[in-house]
């Protein structure tokens, strides 16, 4: 059986998980801002119209991904509270690629900037949120971890969708 040669193989530009320091913070830090780097890469490259175009019936578009975990990072590291996690999917109509890129890494950098305080991975995370208490960082780093990588998988297939681009 002769395989199959895709001419958009060539496209595919891999980065390799990182290399981090030894100890757990550095390991789950070094990791989620891999994931952070991928995801945004894939939304910053897209092409409009097709980045705010759904790519499956469930509406998921590319836009819209990085829309949704800019709000979770600012829930989770600095306490903001979104009360229509669906809505979040969905960038506005007047928001364009750079605008959405460009608010995801401001709020990545305020993140990385509370997670800079905290020396202990078992303490809570030091976030404003009266009459709730907050997760360990510990536990908002795996779930952004988890939260991230899901969707930058996601983001991997609809980007190849759009314009046959594969890789981080």
């Amino acid at each position: 059986m002769g395989r199959t040669t895709d001419p958009r193989r060539g496209r595919r530009g891999d980065t390799p998980p990182p290399r981090t320091g030894s100890s757990e913070s550095e390991v789950l830090r070094g990791f989620l801002d891999y994931l952070r780097e991928s995801v945004s890469a894939k939304v910053e490259s897209a092409p409009e119209p097709a980045v705010r175009s759904a790519g499956v019936p469930s509406g998921t578009n590319l836009l819209g991904l990085l829309n949704h975990l800019t709000f979770v990072e600012r829930a989770t590291f600095l306490g903001e509270q979104v009360t229509d996690w669906q809505a979040t999917f969905h960038a506005a109509p007047g928001d364009g690629v750079a605008d959405v890129v460009a608010r995801y890494r401001e709020s990545v950098a305020q993140a990385n900037g509370v997670l800079d305080t905290c020396a202990d991975l078992g303490a809570p995370v030091p976030r404003p949120r009266p009459g709730r208490p907050a997760p360990s960082v510990r536990w908002a780093l795996t779930h952004l971890i988890e939260e991230t990588g899901r969707h930058a998988g996601h983001a991997d297939i609809l980007r190849e969708l759009i314009d046959g681009a594969t890789g981080r």
